[in-house]
């Protein structure tokens, strides 16, 4: 750990505060948005209405997170919304477009179980691109790359990459067959191999190999697919495997059996950084035997972040579920974090985000009530669903984002 680069983790008054998260957290040139339910943060809570103003009033909140740290919604990389009913997604759509001038940033959209509040129906968190930096940096006028390709699935409602610094974010891809805009025929075998052939599409087309994947997330309508479709990723990433996490959908657009959300490291930068040698700017992957051995990395570093894959509450000196109920499951997931993190000489106040997918929404409290006691700073931005499985029976899971000050060569 070094405190060359420092975390600013900040709350507004305009948008709404969580005992057990922070609304942003910025480190060198992102700023992570905890996920924003339809609350209005002058009464706390649930605005009144139905799907839209529900939508108008999670994108009110992140705007009003975003203004209070400088930034405008046209800042905003990747936005990723958690629907209850995926038939809902023309009336979000509809109010979403609204609050964007110039571009839409990528997206990824799933339908998930439940969510952290009864009654809502969505929830939305956001990645910020963020020039100025963390302190001690200095303020840089960085160019945001929003980019489409011919060779993929184009929509109208994202892009299908933006790079900001040196990370590259990817839309969710689905498996669209780009020549005819419609589903590919086949089951979860053909369809992943359609979505990572249009990842490798976007790549290719601003320069990039799958090797420059650092994570994907997996969102898988049957959870009990996972193997069909681990056998395919091992043909796209046949020697590096980037960190992941599989989270089990209710339902995905076009009725897909799976949707792959992709974050790529970006060593030319973007203007007016200067491209860096991609054989000095370093992918760092690394695992650690104090946690659960995986067909995938347990945390890649690239830059001034590392990603880590999801945890599960696997012992890893047995490799079986940990005994007990929630609070022990949700300990094992911590542990394994905090094992990975400090492999790589870091500590758990160094994470930005949290993501947490969990069987119950009503083991929220309990799982709460263990998570606070990993952290002794401000707490990460956070993300909270509900899912109908997840691997292994478990009850819950968990990843998350690390800042990385040191960087990967040949940053210092």
């Amino acid at each position: 750990m070094t405190s060359d680069i420092i975390k600013a983790s900040r709350n507004t008054d305009n948008a709404p505060k969580s005992a057990l998260s922070t609304q942003t957290v910025a480190f060198s040139h992102y700023n992570n948005i905890s996920a924003q339910l339809p609350i209005d943060p002058k009464t706390g809570n649930m605005v009144a209405g139905g799907v839209k103003e529900q939508t108008e009033q999670c994108l009110k909140n992140i705007k009003a997170i975003v203004e209070s740290i400088d930034h405008v919604m046209d800042d905003v990389v990747k936005m990723t919304i958690f629907v209850k009913d995926i038939s809902d997604l023309a009336a979000i759509n509809e109010v979403y477009k609204t609050f964007f001038q110039s571009y839409l940033p990528t997206r990824t959209t799933v339908a998930v179980a439940a969510l952290p509040m009864q009654g809502a129906l969505l929830q939305i968190e956001a990645l910020i691109s963020n020039g100025e930096g963390t302190t001690p940096q200095a303020a840089c006028p960085l160019i945001k790359n929003a980019r489409n390709t011919e060779n993929a699935p184009q929509c109208a409602i994202s892009t299908q990459t933006v790079a900001f610094s040196h990370y590259n974010n990817l839309s969710a891809q689905l498996p669209v067959d780009p020549k005819t805009g419609k589903m590919v025929t086949g089951g979860v075998k053909e369809q992943t191999e359609q979505c990572l052939n249009n990842m490798k599409a976007i790549l290719e087309s601003i320069d990039h190999v799958m090797n420059d994947v650092v994570k994907t997330t997996i969102f898988l309508k049957n959870i009990a697919d996972i193997d069909v479709v681990n056998e395919v990723f091992a043909k796209f990433f046949p020697s590096y495997v980037p960190t992941r996490t599989t989270i089990s959908a209710s339902a995905l657009p076009m009725d897909a059996l799976i949707a792959i959300d992709t974050v790529v490291a970006h060593g030319d930068g973007t203007a007016p950084q200067l491209p860096e040698d991609s054989r000095l700017l370093i992918i760092e992957a690394s695992n650690t035997e104090n946690a659960p051995k995986m067909d995938y990395s347990h945390t890649v570093a690239f830059s001034h972040y590392n990603n880590v894959s999801g945890q599960l509450p696997v012992d890893p000196k047995t490799n079986a579920m940990v005994a007990g109920g929630i609070k022990e499951q949700v300990t094992q997931c911590l542990n394994n974090i905090k094992a990975i993190i400090e492999s790589v000489d870091h500590v758990m106040d160094d994470i930005v985000k949290v993501n947490i997918q969990v069987k119950n929404i009503e083991d929220m409290d309990a799982l709460n009530e263990v998570y606070t006691t990993f952290f002794k700073g401000d707490l990460p931005a956070r993300t909270v669903v509900a899912v109908s499985a997840i691997p292994m029976n478990a009850l819950v899971q968990l990843d998350a984002v690390v800042s990385n000050c040191e960087g990967t060569p040949p940053q210092a």
